[in-house]
Order: structure tokens, then sequence, then C-alpha cells
């Protein structure tokens, strides 16, 4: 850990960084399943969800940067290797074999609603941690990512 004057235990600062360090991974994922999307979307609607999906990669890149940038404030390293990525990302494999247009709003969807439901539950933990910056900011991705969600959900829904 560096040293830093922001007054959270070092103990407490610990866990938030844990806590951070495993949504980096799933942002990192997630960002890299929504390019897979982009780059190999195909059908009648590829022009549409090609550009949905690269807005949904650079919103995902925006917050993952945040959490990134919390870690370092916090005194920790922000691991954004594909080795720590890996070894600790709780999200669904991307089906690499998709190509249609459905096929990926459903990958892409599972994936967004995975991400959303574990930054949702840590803004509690966080906050419980004495860190309401913390929980602030994951309140401000869990936003983005349920927009992010409801436009690509938007494309299954209009086939009910």
């Amino acid at each position: 850990m560096h040293r830093t004057q922001i007054d959270i235990p070092e103990e407490k600062r610990l866990e938030v960084i844990r806590i951070l360090s495993l949504r980096l991974a799933e942002a990192i994922d997630l960002g890299l399943q929504t390019k897979q999307a982009h780059w190999n979307v195909k059908g009648p609607s590829f022009i549409a969800l090609h550009e949905l999906f690269d807005s949904v990669a650079e919103i995902v890149e925006e917050q993952t940067d945040e959490i990134a940038e919390r870690i370092a404030a916090l005194g920790g390293i922000a691991e954004g290797t594909l080795a720590a990525v890996s070894s600790r990302t709780q999200l669904p494999a991307y089906d690499l074999t998709l190509s249609t247009g459905k096929g990926h709003v459903k990958a892409l969807s599972a994936a967004l609603a995975a991400f959303g439901k574990g930054v949702r539950a840590d803004i509690d933990t966080t906050d419980e941690l004495g860190d309401a910056v913390t929980a602030d900011l994951f309140t401000g991705v869990a936003r983005e990512i349920d927009k992010q969600l409801w436009f690509v959900e938007a494309h299954l829904q209009a086939e009910a």
C-alpha cells in the first residue's frame, strides 16, 4: 500500500481496495466482451448494434477508469493485466461463436446485468466500511451500467 492521508483506517482501505479490484477486473472483462460484440455482430440490425456496442464500450471504459483511479487514491495498485483480470472476474464467459445481433444482445445483457448486480452489492458494503466516497462511485457506476443495460435490452423487448 502507498501512504495516503485519506482518513479511512488502513485495514478498511485494504478491504475497499480488494472490493474495487474485483470490480475492476469485471469492468475490464465487460469492456472486452462489449468490444467482442461490437467487432463480430452480423445481421439486419448490424449498424445499429455495432454503434450501440461501441457506445457501451466507451461508457464501460470510463467507469473502469473511475474504479482504477479510486484504487490508486486509496493507496492501492490498480491491477489491469490479463492475469489479474482472468483470475478475478466472475462474469460469465462470452461465447466466441456468436454472430447474430440477438445472440450478442442476449450475451451482453447478461454480462451488464451481472456486473451491475455486483456493483449494487458493493454500494452497501463500502458504505458500511466507512467509505462513502467509494459507495458513491459505485452508485454512479451502477446508474450508468443500468442505463446501458436498458439500451441493449430494448433490442430484445421489441420482439415481445
